[in-house]
């Protein structure tokens, strides 16, 4: 497949960008420096594509003196799935790295055994090594707050400190971008064809109109991490940046390539999709997540909107269009139709969705014996091909759909595409998904253990339709451990409503993450305002874990699926009651 080819570097707008109104980069003199790149990109042969040309002269800020040797980066926060990711590529990419975070995580582990100095706790000796020298640039974790001794000690001597999007800029530049954004959000499609997995539920929802009917759009960690596994698997050499593992690709988060192209997850949070400029923009949907962060959902709108005007002229957006948000995010003109014409002066607009009213849409989407899904994909009305996922939830499906209309933007015409689609076919249905979406940690007797990342209404209809989908007659328990209490405190109603799939559901207390609670709010608020499923208020893991393997234990062939919901420590739980109950049940 011949994909078209890229901006010259040249051309790309300047970007700065200040840490923080307390944290900024440095104030003194720097010096930009003309260098060479320690690696070099190349064509790949069976996709064909175009070389890169990197303007040497137009390179970042790289600090107040001479780089000798190779360029020491070091990340403040390296533990978190953000800056480990970029600390791993930075590591391929041939950087020295070091970085340090006030807990120890896996992704430590492993960045050590790649050669990175991980430290735990932040200190001013972490910056220097005993020849002298210290690093050329710091990378800081949207996590850190102000006030961060190694931020404030690389600022006094002059190195630049640089917030997760400022970098994320630097080292997209002189690539062909493929950013794909998104938050989560209901979704309203008109005259969907879903087959019934049993007669009175839709994947999961209620049958009351098939005219109406309601489905839950997926974030764009999924999208991201099928479309890098797809290309790298269809024969593209490219270099890509995930916000989680995945466990199909070899350095499981990211994929360090030589090719052109750089597929990015480009997170809204702290804004930092704001430090990039894409060539190509995937938006799934706009919603109201980062409670913390945006005031409203205007303000994510707006946030959206400004990443939307710095794709690059002559670039392409990809736009859910089933989202009524997303949806605004841009122009329209006509009126009298259900979805009115999109347009932009500057780049080429094309959608995606459920609804016939996308250019790319899925039609007669059906459970499969993989416990994925099927579905008929159509371009502008036109049949292409019959897509088959092994993963279930139509937000998969939609996921799916991002994938194939980015593909299709990538190709120099329809032919070329056209010619690639039994590949494309293939790797899709190959796709196993990624690290804590769904993710099947195993099954001992009839229990079927399952955790997932959701922390946000709209991720836990999203998974519990996957779970009614996978397991439509099991009983399904939810154990939730609600991340942050700020999220909680807004979203409280909205999370009342979001188990009514669940058979049965366990709130433990808040996972606090950054926050101190000044709502006064817990969990056992939210396990009383659960609306359907009985629920209890059981506070720590370790009761929780205790209570489930007593009663599993009392009927162990008993068809159950425990599903562990969270993005703070409640993973551990899935994994420990996998042992407990193969130690005494087998």
């Amino acid at each position: 497949m011949e994909l078209s080819a890229i901006m010259s570097p040249a051309n790309y707008p300047e970007k700065s960008c200040s840490y923080s109104q307390a944290i900024t980069l440095t104030k003194r003199r720097q010096i930009v420096q003309s260098r060479k790149l320690k690696y070099v990109r190349t064509t790949s042969t069976s996709l064909k594509l175009p070389p890169v040309i990197t303007d040497c002269d137009n390179a970042e800020v790289i600090g107040a003196r001479e780089c000798k040797g190779k360029e020491w980066i070091h990340f403040v926060g390296v533990g978190g799935c953000g800056l480990s990711a970029l600390a791993a590529l930075a590591l391929k990419q041939g950087y020295e790295v070091s970085g340090s975070d006030i807990m120890w995580s896996d992704a430590m582990d492993a960045l050590r055994e790649e050669g990175a100095r991980v430290y735990i706790g932040h200190s001013e000796l972490n910056l220097r090594k005993n020849n002298g020298l210290m690093p050329d640039s710091l990378v800081v974790s949207s996590a850190i707050r102000g006030g961060n001794v190694e931020i404030l000690h690389a600022e006094s001597v002059g190195i630049p400190v640089y917030k997760r999007g400022a970098w994320l800029g630097r080292i997209t530049k002189g690539y062909n971008l493929i950013a794909v954004s998104g938050s989560h959000g209901k979704i309203h499609v008109m005259s969907a064809c879903v087959e019934l997995l049993r007669p009175d539920k839709i994947f999961g929802f209620e049958l009351y109109d098939i005219y109406q009917l309601r489905l839950i759009l997926e974030g764009k960690t999924t999208t991201a991490s099928m479309l890098a596994y797809v290309l790298n698997a269809m024969g593209d050499d490219l270099t890509a940046v995930i916000g989680a593992r995945v466990p199909q690709l070899a350095e499981r988060n990211i994929i360090c390539g030589t090719g052109c192209n750089f597929v990015l997850e480009a997170d809204e949070y702290d804004c930092c999709f704001l430090g990039v400029t894409p060539q190509i923009a995937v938006v799934t949907n706009v919603d109201w997540e980062h409670v913390d962060m945006f005031q409203d959902e205007e303000a994510v709108k707006t946030i959206f909107r400004k990443f939307i005007s710095q794709i690059r002229v002559g670039g392409h957006l990809l736009l859910c269009c089933d989202s009524p948000v997303a949806c605004s995010l841009v122009n329209k003109t006509g009126s009298g139709s259900a979805l009115p014409v999109l347009h932009n002066d500057a780049f080429q607009i094309s959608t995606y969705g459920i609804s016939s009213c996308n250019d790319w849409h899925a039609l007669s989407i059906s459970s499969n014996s993989c416990g994925g899904s099927d579905y008929q994909l159509l371009h502008k009305g036109l049949h292409i091909a019959d897509i088959s996922l092994q993963m279930p939830g139509v937000h998969n499906v939609l996921n799916s759909l991002a994938v194939i209309a980015t593909i299709s933007a990538l190709s120099t015409d329809q032919k070329n595409f056209l010619s690639s689609i039994a590949s494309l076919k293939l790797h899709l249905q190959n796709f196993e998904g990624v690290f804590r979406r769904f993710e099947r940690i195993g099954t001992v007797r009839g229990c079927h253990i399952y955790d997932d990342y959701a922390h946000h209404p709209t991720e836990i209809q999203a998974v519990l339709q996957a779970a009614r989908q996978r397991f439509p007659f099991q009983e399904l328990v939810v154990i939730f451990q609600p991340h942050t209490y700020s999220r909680l405190a807004a979203l409280k109603d909205d999370f009342a409503i979001a188990f009514t799939n669940a058979d049965r559901v366990v709130i433990t207390e808040i996972y606090e993450a950054r926050e101190t609670n000044l709502w006064k709010i817990n969990g056992h608020d939210l396990a009383i305002s659960i609306v359907g499923p009985p629920s209890e208020f059981v506070p720590s893991l370790i009761q929780v874990l205790e209570m489930l393997v007593v009663q599993i234990s009392k009927d162990p062939d008993h068809e159950t699926v425990i599903l562990t919901l969270g993005a703070g420590d409640i993973t551990s739980v899935g994994r420990k009651l996998l042992i407990e109950l193969q130690h005494k049940l087998l």
